[in-house]
C-alpha cells in the first residue's frame, strides 16, 4: 500500500507540459492498434477451401475460417461417404515415381475386412514404390460348401466394388498411375508376362522382430525397393515405359502397414477407395431402413437398434471365442444399454435362431435377420448373392446400428468397429482404444492380453 501511495503522490505532482508528451504516445499506439492493417492470414499458406473440397476464397481476419475439415462436414462412417481425396493427392504429390513398375494386387481372399485389407495395403505400397501402373485388382471366390476354403474362381473386382468410384479416385488424385483392366493391357508384357513376387518386409532387417509384426521400415521400403530394381544382379533390366516390371506379393501382405503412420488424414480416408457396388449399397440401405421401421413398429423411439455380428460359422478358428462367451457378453451389453431390438448378423441361420431364444428370455429383446427384414424382389436379390456378398448387406445394417458388439479378432468387427469410430472426428479421428470400450459406439469381446498371440496387431494395420 506504501509503495501505491506514494506512485500516487509523484504523479500528482507531476507538472502538465512533462505529462502532456506521454499521454500523446500512448494515444497514438492505441490508435494504431485499434487501425492496423490485419496480420497475414493462416489462409495464405493453408488452402482451407481446398482441404474442404471446394475453392478457396479470402477470409476477414475478424471472422476466422471454421476448422479445416470437422467431423460434421463428411460423415467418413457412411458406407457410401463420397471420397475426401486430397491425403492420398498428397501422398502421391511426394512419390518418386518409376516409368514402368506395375503392381498387380489381386492376391486378395476371405471375407471382407481381409479382402479390403489386402487390396490397401498392396496399393499403399505400390505408392510408397512410385509405380506407375495398376492393374485392376481381383478377388478370390471363397467355396459356398467350405466356407475355409477361400481360394477357388478369380472374380472381378465390381464382385464387391464400385470400379468407378474406384478410377475416379485414382484420376483425380493420383493421375501419375494408370489403371489397367489387365495385365495383358500393359504396354510391352508381351504375350508371356513376367511376373516377379515380393514380400515387403524382406526390404528390410527385422532382427528380434515377430513374423506377424507389421514392417518397421516402411519409410525406408522405396528406397530399398528402388535400389532392388535397379541391382544388376537381380539379373533384370530396370524398369522402363517399354520394358515394364510387374509386382505381385506373395500370399500374407494385409496387416503389414502401420497405417497411424501417415497421418489420421489419410489413414481415416484411404479406406474410401473402395466402396461398394450399387446393388449391394441399395440392398443394405433397404435393409437398413426396414430395421428402423421394425424397431418404431415394436415401439421403440427414432428406431434405436442394437447390431450383433455373432462370429461362430464353421470356419472360425478354435480359439477365438466361444458362442457361449459371444452371446453371453452381447446379452450383457444389450441389458445394460436398454435395447428392445437387435439386428444379427451371422452366416449360422442355427445360431442365430439360438441367439434370438436367449435374447428373448433373458433381456427381453427381439432379434431379427435381413432374411426376416427383405422380401419379394428385393428377397430374391438377397438369395442370389454369395455368402460374402450378403456379409456386405449385414456390414452396412451394422454401420448404422446405435450400438455394435462383435468377436475379437474378426477381421469382419474390427472394421465394423473401426468404421463406425470415425463418427468420433471425422477426418482428425483419433485411433480406436483397443481393449476397451473405447468410444462409446462398439464393443469387442475377445483377449487383449497378447499383442501378437491375441492379433491385436490387425488394429494397426486396418484402413477404415
Amino acid at each position: 500500500m506504501m509503495a501505491i501511495g506514494y506512485q500516487r503522490k509523484l504523479i500528482g505532482f507531476m507538472p502538465r507540459r512533462n505529462i502532456l508528451l506521454p499521454i500523446i504516445c500512448i494515444a497514438l499506439l492505441v490508435a494504431a492498434w485499434t487501425f492496423r492493417a490485419p496480420p497475414p492470414s493462416i489462409d495464405r499458406w493453408l488452402d482451407v477451401g481446398a482441404i474442404r473440397g471446394g475453392a478457396s476464397s479470402p477470409t476477414s481476419s475478424l471472422h476466422p475460417p471454421p476448422p479445416a475439415q470437422s467431423h460434421n462436414d463428411v460423415d467418413l462412417s457412411a458406407p457410401d461417404a463420397p471420397f475426401v481425396g486430397w491425403p492420398l493427392r498428397r501422398v502421391c504429390d511426394e512419390a518418386a515415381w518409376v516409368q514402368g513398375l506395375v503392381f498387380i494386387c489381386d492376391n486378395n481372399s476371405g471375407g471382407v475386412g481381409n479382402i479390403r485389407n489386402y487390396i490397401h495395403t498392396c496399393i499403399r505400397y505400390g505408392l510408397e514404390a512410385g509405380a506407375t501402373g495398376l492393374v485392376m485388382p481381383k478377388i478370390r471366390k471363397r467355396n459356398e460348401t467350405d466356407l475355409a476354403d477361400l481360394f477357388t474362381d478369380y472374380l472381378p473386382f465390381n464382385y464387391m466394388f464400385d470400379e468407378k468410384h474406384f478410377k475416379n479416385a485414382f484420376a483425380a488424385n493420383c493421375p501419375q498411375i494408370t489403371i489397367y483392366d489387365d495385365i495383358k493391357d500393359i504396354p510391352g508384357v508381351g504375350g508371356k508376362p513376367n511376373i516377379e513376387h515380393i514380400t515387403p518386409k524382406k526390404f528390410g532387417s527385422r532382427e528380434g522382430c515377430d513374423f506377424r509384426d507389421q514392417n518397421r521400415h516402411t519409410d525406408r521400403f522405396g528406397d530399398r525397393f528402388r535400389g532392388w530394381l535397379n541391382d544388376s544382379k537381380t539379373g533384370q533390366n530396370p524398369p522402363s515405359q517399354n520394358h515394364p516390371r510387374l509386382i505381385r506379393f506373395n500370399w500374407g501382405v494385409l496387416w503389414d502397414w502401420q497405417t497411424y503412420r501417415d497421418g489420421p488424414e489419410f489413414a481415416n480416408t484411404f479406406g474410401s477407395i473402395l466402396r461398394f457396388n450399387d446393388r449391394i449399397l441399395r440392398l443394405g440401405k433397404t435393409a437398413l431402413k426396414r430395421m428402423r421401421a421394425y424397431a418404431e413398429a415394436n415401439g421403440v423411439k427414432d428406431g434405436r437398434f442394437l447390431g450383433v455380428h455373432l462370429r461362430t460359422e464353421s470356419d472360425a478358428l478354435g480359439f477365438w471365442p466361444t458362442y457361449n462367451t459371444q452371446s453371453e457378453a452381447y446379452l450383457k451389453q444389450a441389458t445394460k444399454r436398454g435395447f428392445e431390438v437387435a439386428y444379427i448378423a451371422t452366416g449360422d441361420s442355427l445360431e442365430a435362431q439360438n441367439f434370438a431364444g436367449a435374447a428373448i428370455e433373458l433381456a427381453q429383446m427381439k432379434v431379427v435377420t435381413k432374411a426376416d427384414l427383405l422380401d419379394d424382389e428385393d428377397l430374391d436379390e438377397l438369395d442370389s448373392l454369395s455368402w460374402d456378398q450378403q456379409g456386405l448387406i449385414d456390414l452396412i445394417v451394422l454401420l448404422g446400428s446405435d450400438y455394435f458388439v462383435g468377436a475379437m479378432p474378426s477381421s469382419f468387427s474390427i472394421y465394423t468397429a473401426m468404421k463406425r469410430h470415425l463418427r468420433t472426428g471425422g477426418l482428425y479421428t483419433r485411433p480406436y482404444k483397443v481393449g476397451t470400450e473405447g468410444d462409446g459406439l462398439s464393443y469387442l469381446v475377445g483377449n487383449y492380453d497378447k499383442y501378437w498371440e491375441g492379433w491385436l496387431y490387425m488394429w494397426d494395420g486396418m484402413w477404415p
